[in-house]
């Protein structure tokens, strides 16, 4: 009886904080269903050799086709996220037909109503309705992106390191970890000495190295947060670029690499940025297209975004890609004048009206302390200018210490020194602009941000076109009865009001994090707000009255 006891406890606990078993007859909704299946033989490249695909029914009857992964020796498995209460039937078919231990196995599981309140079991996996900007939950709660970059985390991280770092993710209101999945130019191997594949032709994988993945991508969503892994590095330049993946490897292993991990982690609450770092127009764009065709150009789970080099916008050349939900850019480590513009006046700011409605998200902005002169104030306003140059949807924070996840003595890989800041990843974690940026996630989330969109010919005057880093931003809801704007430094704002509206002012601290009332001054068509008194930026927030 004790030993009935203690298993029913371990099966309850991790229903709750690991919502996935591997053999459970009852799966909570959103949660993880997990099948192992044996073979009856060997293979010499099961990556190539085999397929083994699993057709799910739910309850009211709709399918939902899932591949099988390659697990060591001779298991397979199949992990899926149930999305309707109920009884799911499923059934296997392999390749191989003479494989009884893969092919045409079958059987059936429960999925009940989930226990956690955790926003991605309670509210549904990520997803993103035609026809909008932003991300939102199955039930159509909005999901506002807030992402670290913790690119090495998953491969260098202790557990208790990775514990401190997701506990300290979730208190300053992170809602995404972007990461790398496999050896790249910035980790050459795991903490263990470990590489995802070896090969530059074909291929072969390393199930050791993803088992030791699985636990972190485990605990990412158990924590409540979004695990948005890059499945193929692309850098195609610079030092270390042979470690890139999608650079190196010919279409085809790039296309069965990915298609790998998002079999493996596709029962885990994911969005995927195909490739990171890379080139994806002109020389690479009909590469990257048919790779995003080869990995997701049918049934798939999770959303789908690319990440590439600094200041490029694929908007309008990938516009028809039905794959792409995320249009994802960088703005590059800087405070260039060049680099200002582009992050308000460049394609992103100009061009996301021209395309079909996709989210669009700065997934790198200049991260904190790359430089010596590079301030939290210089991450805040590449942060609100992002998130304000195109409909909301986000943001990334990244800091120079964090990514490559730095301890004492260590030296970051395939990166020339440039003054980089010389704190360690735990230290980073509590700078100012990390801090900050969680400020901004719970500020916006106080707000209908979904609804706001770029307004910028509501300014009387644009003090950027003087001088770039006075740029203010403006955005306007829908519905016209909200607009928030961004002051890079205090001044008195002016706005038209063609409607004669009235308004109620609220002024935020970015740096304070504290909101104080305004006072609206109205002048015929044109309404005035003075910022309050000291040195660095606020937000502006206009709702109306009447």
């Amino acid at each position: 009886m004790k030993l009935i006891i203690n298993s029913f406890l371990v099966i309850l606990t991790c229903s709750f904080f690991h919502p996935f078993l591997a053999h459970a007859q009852e799966v909570g909704m959103w949660s993880r269903f997990e099948k192992e299946f044996t073979g009856v033989r060997d293979y010499d490249n099961p990556l190539y050799d085999v397929k083994v695909n699993v057709r799910f029914v739910s309850p009211s009857g709709k399918v939902k086709n899932i591949r099988g992964f390659w697990d060591g020796n001779r298991l397979w498995k199949v992990r899926f996220m149930p999305d309707e209460k109920g009884t799911w039937n499923w059934s296997s078919d392999a390749s191989d037909k003479t494989d009884n231990g893969l092919n045409g196995r079958s059987g059936s599981f429960t999925c009940v109503e989930s226990n956690s309140p955790l926003r991605i079991y309670k509210n549904g996996a990520i997803t993103r309705s035609r026809g909008v900007y932003h991300l939102e939950h199955a039930d159509g709660t909005p999901f506002f992106w807030t992402a670290c970059t913790a690119w090495n985390g998953t491969l260098k991280s202790t557990d208790q390191e990775w514990k401190h770092y997701l506990d300290n993710r979730i208190t300053n209101h992170y809602s995404v970890i972007q990461f790398v999945t496999t050896q790249w130019r910035g980790g050459d191997k795991n903490s263990l000495g470990q590489v995802a594949f070896d090969g530059a032709g074909a291929i072969t994988i390393n199930p050791k190295f993803f088992q030791h993945l699985d636990k972190k991508i485990d605990e990412i969503n158990a924590a409540g947060l979004v695990a948005s892994p890059v499945l193929l590095w692309a850098l195609p330049t610079y030092t270390g670029r042979y470690l890139s993946p999608g650079y190196y490897l010919p279409e085809e292993e790039a296309i069965l690499l990915a298609r790998y991990m998002v079999a493996r982690y596709g029962g885990n609450h994911v969005v995927w940025i195909l490739g990171g770092d890379g080139k994806y127009l002109d020389t690479y764009e009909q590469r990257w297209k048919n790779i995003g065709r080869g990995v997701f150009g049918d049934e798939h789970p999770g959303l789908v975004a690319l990440h590439p080099s600094g200041k490029m916008w694929l908007g309008e050349a990938y516009a028809q890609e039905e794959w792409l939900d995320i249009v994802g850019y960088q703005t590059g480590h800087n405070r260039a004048d060049a680099t200002l513009s582009w992050i308000t006046r460049g394609p992103v700011a100009s061009r996301w009206d021209k395309i079909p409605p996709k989210v669009i998200i700065n997934m790198e902005p200049v991260y904190e302390e790359i430089r010596p002169e590079v301030t939290a104030a210089d991450v805040r306003n590449a942060s609100y200018w992002s998130i304000l140059s195109a409909p909301v949807s986000g943001i990334t924070y990244g800091a120079n210490g964090v990514w490559p996840w730095l301890r004492e003595g260590e030296e970051i890989l395939n990166h020339a020194t440039k003054g980089e800041s010389t704190l360690r990843w735990k230290e980073s974690l509590a700078l100012p602009g990390s801090v900050q940026v969680g400020y901004l996630s719970a500020f916006f989330q106080k707000l209908e941000w979904w609804k706001l969109k770029p307004a910028p010919d509501l300014l009387t005057e644009q003090p950027g076109d003087s001088e770039i880093s006075q740029f203010i931003s403006i955005a306007e809801s829908d519905d016209g009865k909200t607009i928030v704007s961004y002051l890079p430094a205090p001044r008195s704002l002016a706005i038209y009001n063609r409607a004669n509206k009235r308004y109620e002012a609220q002024w935020f601290d970015p740096v304070a994090n504290k909101i104080s009332k305004g006072t609206v001054t109205y002048l015929d068509n044109i309404i005035k707000v003075a910022s309050p008194s000291g040195k660095n930026d606020h937000v502006l927030v206009l709702q109306q009255t009447k």
